[in-house]
């Protein structure tokens, strides 16, 4: 027997014969119509399954794409958390959806509470708001906060069911992501909670995102005022080396930051003086730091060095400059919790006397040209802002030509290796010693040091503490040949 249907001609009775017993009459099996065939009911009933889920499918995959494109594109955390919450709500065919976030510190951030839709959950939001930070901060762990939520969001939301999932961003817990339907309207299959739990994770991702933009804008305004900042330190600092009788001078500060601690000037004892006497005058060298790094060592150095500058007019020697500057600087220092050390000197360049005074700064080094050895300056005296009465010592020397004059701080000495290890002083005096037996001037000398200095730290590493040089050398004197006696000249 064929299975295909009858056709409509096949399904009419046939005409009996008007003589026939119609008794005798049998039935043909090809007229009988069969009965409406039940496999075509369930085919039909399984494309129309397989259309609504590929209708459904669809649906899910635009709503997940839309919030996919929100999360790409946002510059409004309220409006992506505003979709978050209807997109929730639309997946599982829910009757609303609610967005609970904390701030990072574990606070409710109240103003990105979100719910869906806005009329019906107006209430539920004002409820969800008026929670204490305190309820939440006391609870032992995350998972007392999440259950202590789920408890009050379930009483909030009456005879209704209500499924959560966790958003969490960077393994730590920023909210709970709800849907919620009346009693028999929500099928909570495992698709359903893959795809909350998706909206859920997209929302962790948006929520750190925005901390990270947070972030970077705190940090380029920041950048701004560092760069301010830099920039003002470089004009106070010298630009360049005077110039001073019988000496060549060059120094350089290497930050580790963008303003730094360190600080180093050159000041004219009699600032009134031009030209040649000017030159010939005695000039305050200074070499400092102020302990610690970044603005607040920068303000303070920039505070210390105008009280110096009109400590050095006074004309004083060392030892009475560094105790005024510290009387002076005591009340500043105590405040900020910080100290400085500092090493003041002034040279003479017509007797080529330098006389000394140190508030416990790294003692600069001499490299003496006629016994080719490396020396310490030092005195004794305590660091400025430590003690008010503090007292300090002076010491003085003569330079002799060729002599070299190290002053540095303590960012070179402590400046760590590859290794861990310091730099120290035994490798600054070594470096020193070749460098002055080469016999370049004060800025081969300086540059040597530096170039010693970051083969030793490593060129692509960024230092831990300010760097500062300032080398002086001593001219060498050009003898003339006597002229022998002119004979026979009268």
């Amino acid at each position: 027997m064929s299975n295909k249907p009858p056709s409509r001609a096949a399904m009419a009775p046939s005409p009996l014969p008007a003589s026939a017993d119609p008794a005798a009459v049998q039935p043909d099996p090809e007229a009988i119509a069969p009965p409406a065939p039940a496999p075509l009911t369930a085919i039909a009933s399984l494309r129309q399954l397989l259309d609504s889920l590929s209708r459904e499918q669809r649906r899910n995959g635009e709503l997940l794409a839309s919030l996919g494109f929100a999360l790409r594109s946002f510059t409004n955390l309220s409006r992506f958390l505003e979709l978050v919450a209807l997109v929730a709500a639309r997946l599982v065919e829910a009757e609303g959806a609610l967005l609970v976030v904390f701030h990072p510190d574990g606070r409710l951030w109240r103003e990105q509470l979100q719910a869906s839709p806005p009329d019906r959950c107006a209430k539920l939001l004002r409820q969800i708001a008026a929670l204490p930070d305190s309820d939440l901060q006391a609870q032992a762990s995350e998972e007392a906060v999440v259950q202590l939520l789920d408890q009050l969001v379930a009483r909030l939301l009456g005879e209704v069911q209500v499924f959560g999932t966790s958003v969490v961003a960077r393994s730590n817990q920023r909210g709970r992501l709800y849907v919620f339907s009346g009693p028999d309207g929500l099928c909570w299959s495992e698709v359903n909670q893959r795809h909350i739990q998706l909206v859920a994770d997209l929302t962790g991702v948006a929520l750190e995102n925005e901390l990270l933009l947070a972030d970077m804008r705190r940090h380029e305004r920041l950048d701004r005022q560092l760069s301010s900042g830099a920039e003002i330190q470089a004009q106070l600092l010298p630009d360049h080396c005077p110039v001073i009788e019988g000496v060549e001078l060059a120094a350089r500060c290497r930050p580790a930051f963008q303003v730094g601690g360190d600080y180093y000037d050159f000041i004219p004892t009699r600032p009134q003086l031009m030209g040649r006497r000017r030159e010939q005058g005695r000039w305050a060298l200074v070499m400092g730091d102020v302990m610690g790094k970044g603005v607040p060592a920068g303000l303070l150095m920039t505070l210390l060095r105008g009280m110096l500058r009109a400590e050095v007019l006074s004309g004083h020697a060392p030892d009475r400059i560094l105790h005024d500057l510290n009387q002076l600087a005591q009340e500043d220092l105590a405040h900020s919790h910080r100290f400085v050390t500092l090493f003041y000197s002034d040279f003479d360049p017509r007797t080529r006397l330098l006389r000394y005074a140190n508030a416990a700064h790294n003692p600069p080094l001499i490299w003496r040209r006629q016994s080719g050895r490396v020396e310490r300056l030092d005195a004794p005296g305590l660091l400025i802002g430590l003690q008010s009465e503090a007292e300090y010592g002076c010491g003085q020397l003569v330079l002799e030509p060729g002599d070299v004059l190290l002053y540095y701080t303590d960012g070179v000495t402590e400046a760590p290796g590859l290794t861990g290890e310091r730099f120290e002083e035994e490798r600054l005096v070594r470096a020193l010693h070749a460098a002055c037996r080469s016999g370049v001037g004060a800025q081969g000398i300086l540059d040597h040091l530096f170039a010693r200095l970051d083969r030793f730290v490593g060129d692509d590493r960024q230092p831990d503490d300010d760097a500062s040089l300032v080398v002086l050398k001593v001219r060498e004197e050009v003898m003339l040949p006597s002229l022998p006696a002119a004979a026979g000249l009268r």
